[in-house]
Formats: C-alpha cells, sequence, structure tokens
C-alpha cells in the first residue's frame, strides 16, 4: 500500500516546475534570482487556481525577496529529496513549513519567522482522544516531517510506542491514509490538518493536546548564504513587527497571534 502510493506520488510531484526553471518575473531578470524549494502543503505552498503556487510562505519570500532586491523563483521538489536539490545547488533555499527547531545544526537558517504547532487528527468516531490512546496504533506521516522523527524515536511527549508509522511523499497521500482506513491518525502542522477537516466537516476532528510546537525557518545549504541568511532573518523581523507578516497570515485564514507566537 504505502510502495504504491509513494510511487504514485513521485510520478506526479516529477512533472511539477523543476527548480532552475523559467524566471517567475520577467521585468525583475536584471536582478539575482533566490530559487525557492518547497513541496505542496497547504495553506503554506500550494497550487493555486491560476497554475502558480501561493501560500503564506509564498508570499512572505516574495515580500522578502522584493526588500532584499532578489527575484524569487518558486519550485516544487519531492520533499525527502530536499538535501540533494540544496548540495547540488537546483536550490538555494528550503522555504515551505519547514520545522527548525531540532535541526539547528543541520542547515544555515534564516528566522525562525513563524510557530507552527504540529498536531493530530482522527476520525469522528475513533475512539482515540488523548496521545496516550496512540499506542499500539498505525499513525500516518509525511516523510522526513517533524512527526515522523517524534514518532519513530518515541519521543513524542504523552505517547507510547505506535504499532507503525506510514510515511508518505505528501500530505494528499497522508490524508487518504486515514480517509481510507490504513492509518487510526494522523499527524502534521495544525493549519494543513484544519483544511483537511475543513473539507468534510464532521467526518474527523483534532485532538486537543499538543503534539509538539516547532519554529519555521529558511534552510540554506549548511555553511552556505551567511550572510543573506541573516539578512534575510532581519528582513522577516521587519516584516514581522510593521505588520506585514501578520496581514499575509490572516488573509489565508490563519490565526495569527498563534502562528507568531503570541499566543500558546
Amino acid at each position: 500500500m504505502k510502495k504504491g502510493l509513494l510511487a504514485a506520488a513521485l510520478a506526479v510531484m516529477l512533472t511539477l516546475t523543476a527548480c532552475g526553471g523559467a524566471e517567475s518575473d520577467r521585468s525583475a531578470e536584471d536582478l539575482p534570482r533566490l530559487v525557492i524549494a518547497s513541496d505542496n502543503y497547504k495553506p503554506y505552498s500550494y497550487v493555486g487556481p491560476n497554475g502558480n503556487l501561493i501560500g503564506v510562505d509564498v508570499d512572505l519570500a516574495t515580500e522578502a525577496c522584493r526588500r532584499l532586491g532578489y527575484a524569487p523563483e518558486f519550485c516544487q521538489i519531492v520533499w525527502e529529496n530536499k538535501d540533494a536539490y540544496l548540495s547540488s545547488g537546483q536550490a538555494d533555499c528550503l522555504w515551505g513549513s519547514f520545522t527548525m527547531t531540532g535541526r539547528e545544526d543541520l542547515y544555515q537558517w534564516a528566522g525562525p519567522y513563524l510557530y507552527s504547532r504540529q498536531m493530530v487528527a482522527v476520525r469522528a468516531n475513533s475512539d482515540i482522544h488523548t496521545l496516550a490512546d496512540l499506542a499500539g496504533r498505525r499513525v500516518a506521516v509525511q516523510a522526513t516531517g517533524k512527526p515522523e522523527a517524534l514518532f519513530l524515536t518515541s519521543s513524542a511527549p504523552g505517547v507510547s510506542q505506535v504499532e507503525a508509522v506510514y510515511a508518505f511523499s505528501t500530505m494528499d497521500e497522508v490524508y487518504a491514509c486515514l480517509r481510507k482506513g490504513y492509518a487510526d491518525a494522523i499527524a502534521g502542522h495544525e493549519n494543513a490538518l484544519r483544511l483537511f477537516l475543513d473539507s468534510s466537516p464532521g467526518s474527523y476532528r483534532m485532538l486537543d493536546e499538543i503534539l509538539d510546537v516547532s519554529q519555521l525557518g529558511v534552510a540554506f545549504q549548511k555553511d552556505t548564504h551567511k550572510e543573506l541568511a541573516q539578512a534575510l532573518t532581519q528582513t522577516l523581523a521587519e516584516m514581522e513587527s510593521d505588520g506585514t507578516t501578520r496581514a499575509i497570515l490572516t488573509r489565508y485564514g490563519l490565526d495569527a497571534d498563534r502562528a507568531l507566537g503570541v499566543t500558546p
């Protein structure tokens, strides 16, 4: 089951825009380009109705690049191959709800610029009501994401050993795993799970307990782009201070206070 879904996802993802393709804005052709890689992770980065990438992180990156004098070039990648894109130079950075917490020494980071709660969702009629109830259950997550690490290392607070962890390339596959009953629960960024729940009212619910709180950052290859990362960190802080980040979060229907760490 897992291998079949993963193969299908890879085929789809590889048909999407490759890193290093056409410039996103011909009017900015004289500016240095910043190739920004992410996967399809709504509401942070996803394909909009017109076929272009949109989302919270896309809007934040576009404005940050404007202020820094860069022309952003966005591309979607297979997320578990993200390090290969950085090391090969096909992408300059990873920007798409990427947790820097616990990975501080693995990349050259800009940020943190947002906070995100990692949560668990189950079917509405499930007998799972707390994180402790996940003991002996099957959990689906996105491959190489923070929830996968938490469950595989049994380091999630309040969670005993689960029966199995199913890791998929995309969140759409994770959602399908719960929808079809292959998994008892799924885990991911709260805002992404919220959209999944809203897509089928009354069918699923989110546990009240928080699995983890992540700081989100922009990741460059370790020991590279140091000055740019520092400048981007400062620019993102300025965008938060002047209300730009809050306006973008609100436009996508997110709880700005929570995403900015004002409220837990």
